[in-house]
């Protein structure tokens, strides 16, 4: 077969380095890639912002299924149009991809069909959002209804901070709409599920450090590592977030006629009275993506093109028991501003580390050389029979890339390797 992946991300490398695996692949075309991504995949230079022309490449190129990665794309509805144009595509279609393109519409989802989340209230101006924050008091979750990159939501400390985050989002360019959250204590986790419209099955678990800095400070960000399992989401546990929030949601979905087909990810909080939903993403998660596909065991395509076909209901997928860490190395300054063109060394070095791979996020090649491209740059991601031992094969590895514009979290995956050193 001939594949089209959609994206330049580590996610992308991680779901090209998978595919390129499979013995049904003929070729694999990477729009637009990056410099990883070039090792497994032809990288095209094409505008996935163009439909049109996302759609005279497939047909040019005789594309047999493509494969959406961002979200971006998906609620721009790029499913409706190549599925339109005759060409099978993975990912939600554009009223599915609601469920990430709009908070607002995903809390009344959950309100109106019993799906446990945090109470909240939709906003439109500003007054009305700061006269809730006052009367609700700190902490409390400030989040911008459309896409923001993983971005935008803050989670304030104070009444200023959530004052600051309103005038900040209304002022900006993520829609003109806010959605204000109780805040929910407990374990965070990502949990996904692999949904064809009417089944659903879950994958491998994975838990997410969204703050930029060590100790869970600093900035929220796109994602600044994760490992996989997550020791939280026990059996029981999966079978409630399932039963309680991904197949209420697959129902509701079907009813509304915007069944949902693709990967549903979806941002768990873990309590004291069981999971509630913090959000849902209509992708796979960046950087959990990375760790999952180094624990699966199975050919991913199958499965991508079941989930499209509506075929899911006797499909198995099978896992590595071992633990996956990924850590992000970032260019200075993300989430805020940040640099492009620094170049980067030590990557043979550290791919030789046992059990590593090295995905990179935002690069390009110039030459022989590799330069930072974007704000996450290289996904050092490994496996090991515990996440302890991934983690210090990750972090063997992060010490012999040599790239002074970069930054990295050194504690990724702190709460699991505790739990295995007999901490609670």
């Amino acid at each position: 077969m001939n594949i089209l992946l959609l994206g330049s991300g580590g996610r992308e490398h991680a779901l090209a380095w998978k595919l390129a695996a499979s013995p049904l692949v003929d070729r694999l075309i990477c729009a637009p890639g990056n410099a990883g991504i070039a090792r497994e995949a032809e990288c095209v230079a094409l505008d996935i912002t163009d439909h049109a022309v996302v759609i005279a490449f497939c047909k040019a190129n005789k594309i047999d299924f493509v494969v959406v990665g961002p979200e971006g794309p998906l609620c721009a509805g790029i499913v409706d149009d190549l599925e339109s144009a005759g060409i099978k595509t993975f990912g939600p279609n554009r009223l599915a991809a609601r469920l990430e393109g709009s908070k607002g519409f995903t809390k009344d989802l959950c309100r109106d069909n019993n799906i446990p989340t945090a109470a909240y209230r939709r906003f439109t101006a500003t007054q009305p959002a700061k006269d809730y924050v006052r009367k609700m008091g700190a902490p409390i979750v400030v989040k911008a209804d459309g896409l923001a990159a993983g971005k935008g939501v803050v989670v304030a400390q104070t009444i200023s901070e959530a004052n600051t985050a309103i005038d900040m989002m209304f002022g900006g360019d993520h829609g003109a709409e806010i959605v204000i959250e109780q805040f929910l204590a407990g374990e965070e986790a990502s949990f996904f599920a692999l949904c064809d419209g009417e089944t659903a099955i879950p994958l491998a678990s994975a838990q997410d450090h969204k703050r930029a800095f060590d100790g869970d400070t600093g900035p929220n960000t796109g994602g600044m590592g994760a490992y996989s399992p997550a020791p939280v989401m026990t059996p029981q546990m999966t079978a409630r977030a399932m039963d309680e929030i991904i197949l209420p949601t697959m129902r509701a979905m079907k009813a509304m006629r915007a069944p949902y087909k693709g990967v549903l990810f979806a941002g768990l909080m873990i309590a004291t009275d069981g999971p509630k939903l913090i959000e849902y993403n209509a992708r796979f998660g960046d950087p959990e993506t990375q760790v999952m596909m180094l624990r699966l065991m199975s050919d991913l395509l199958p499965a991508l093109i079941a989930a499209r076909d509506w075929q899911l209901k006797n499909f198995d997928l099978r896992w590595y028991p071992d633990a996956a860490l990924t850590v992000v190395l970032a260019a200075k300054g993300y989430p805020g501003g940040y640099l492009r063109g620094s170049v980067i060394e030590g990557l043979e070095e550290a791919a030789q580390v046992e059990g590593v791979e090295i995905f990179h996020a935002g690069t390009k090649a110039e030459g022989a050389k590799v330069l930072a491209n974007g704000g996450r740059v290289l996904n050092v991601s490994a496996l090991g029979k515990t996440v302890s031992e991934a983690q210090a094969r990750a972090y063997r590895a992060v010490n012999k890339i040599r790239w002074p514009e970069g930054f990295y979290r050194r504690d990724i995956g702190w709460q699991a390797v505790k739990r295995e050193r007999g901490g609670s």
